[in-house]
C-alpha cells in the first residue's frame, strides 16, 4: 500500500468529474484511501483539495468549507442543465447592461435559500438528481440556506457575457444563483464558464495540474506535491508531546497536561504531526489522529 498521506490540492481540468480526478490518481499514487472536498462539474476547473492516505480522515472536520469562484454569465440563454452544456430551453433579448447586473448581484448578498438544480448530485429517495434529469423527471428539492459573502462584477466581456466573483458557503450552486439572477433582471441566463479559485483553506496558488502529477510520480516526487495534514487545522494551537504521551494517545489513553489551556490542539511528536487533541480539565485526549499506531 502506499506510504503517502497529506493534501493535494488538484486544478481540476475542465471535461472531468471530481470522480474521474479521483479514478485517475488511485492508479497514479497507488492507494484506493483517497478523499475530496468539493464536488466541481465536469465543466468547471479550478482547486479540488484531494485527501490521501490517513489524510483521507480529515475531510469532513475541515473548519473551512466556503467556497469562492470565478464564473462568466450569459444572458439571453436558459438551458436545462444551467449552462451552456445542456439544451436551450428559453432565449430573450432584454439583456442587461453592467450597472443592472451590478445592481443584482447586491440583492442577493448575504444568508438565503437556494434551491438544488435538478441536475445535481443531490439525493432524492437515494437516487441522484442528475439520474432523474437525464430520464426528463423533476422532483421536489428542499431548499438550503447557504450565504453569499462577496458577488463583485469582474468584467464585461461580450455585450451578453459578465464575468462575476463570488465567495460563498458549503453547498451553494453557482448554476442557480445565475439564474435566479437572471430570473431578477427579467432576462434568462445560464452559466457560460466556472473556475473555483478557493476551497476551505486552498488556492489555485497551490494547485498543481493533472499533467504536473503524472510528471512527479515518473520522477519519484509525488511527495513533494503533498501538503501537509495539518494545514487544514493550522488556526488551532500547537502542542508538543512526549515519547511516552505520544504512546498513551495512540492507544487511547488520557495525558495528564495541566499546562494546556482546554479547547482543540494541533499535536506533534517532533516535527512529526500526530492529529488533533482535546484539553480539558488537567487532560489531554486524542480526538481524531493521522498515524498509525505504534
Amino acid at each position: 500500500m502506499s506510504p503517502l498521506c497529506g493534501i493535494l490540492p488538484v486544478d481540476k481540468p475542465a471535461g472531468w468529474t471530481s470522480f474521474d480526478v479521483i479514478a485517475k490518481l488511485r492508479g497514479v499514487l497507488a492507494t484506493r484511501k483517497l478523499g475530496h472536498s468539493g464536488t466541481l462539474d465536469p465543466m468547471a476547473t479550478g482547486v479540488l483539495p484531494v485527501f490521501v492516505g490517513a489524510a483521507a480522515k480529515a475531510v469532513d472536520l475541515q473548519p473551512d468549507h466556503d467556497k469562492a469562484y470565478r464564473a462568466e454569465v450569459r444572458f439571453g440563454l436558459a438551458t436545462d442543465t444551467g449552462d451552456v452544456t445542456g439544451t436551450p430551453v428559453a432565449a430573450g433579448e432584454n439583456i442587461p447592461d453592467a450597472a443592472a447586473v451590478e445592481g443584482a448581484l447586491a440583492a442577493f448578498l448575504g444568508p438565503r435559500m437556494q434551491t438544488p438544480p435538478m441536475y445535481s448530485a443531490v439525493k432524492v429517495g437515494g437516487v441522484p438528481l442528475y439520474k432523474l434529469a437525464r430520464q426528463g423527471k423533476t422532483v421536489e428539492r428542499a431548499p438550503r440556506p447557504v450565504t453569499f459573502y462577496r458577488l463583485e462584477l469582474a468584467q464585461q466581456t461580450a455585450p451578453d457575457r459578465f464575468v462575476i466573483d463570488i465567495e460563498c458557503s458549503k453547498g451553494t450552486y453557482v448554476r442557480t444563483l445565475v439564474e435566479d439572477v437572471g430570473a431578477a433582471l427579467g432576462c434568462p441566463a445560464c452559466l457560460a464558464a466556472l473556475r473555483r479559485t478557493r476551497a476551505g483553506a486552498f488556492t489555485l496558488d497551490s494547485c498543481v495540474t493533472m499533467d504536473k502529477i503524472q510528471a512527479a510520480k515518473e520522477a519519484g516526487e509525488l511527495e513533494k506535491l503533498l501538503l501537509g495534514v495539518d494545514t487544514v487545522f493550522a488556526h488551532l494551537p500547537a502542542a508538543a508531546v512526549s515519547e511516552a504521551e505520544r504512546l498513551r494517545l495512540l492507544n487511547g489513553a488520557l495525558v495528564r497536561r495541566a499546562d494546556l489551556a482546554p479547547g482543540r490542539w494541533r499535536l506533534y511528536a517532533g516535527d512529526a504531526f500526530l492529529g488533533l487533541g482535546e484539553a480539558g480539565d488537567g487532560t489531554l485526549r486524542a480526538e481524531k489522529l493521522f498515524v498509525e499506531r505504534a
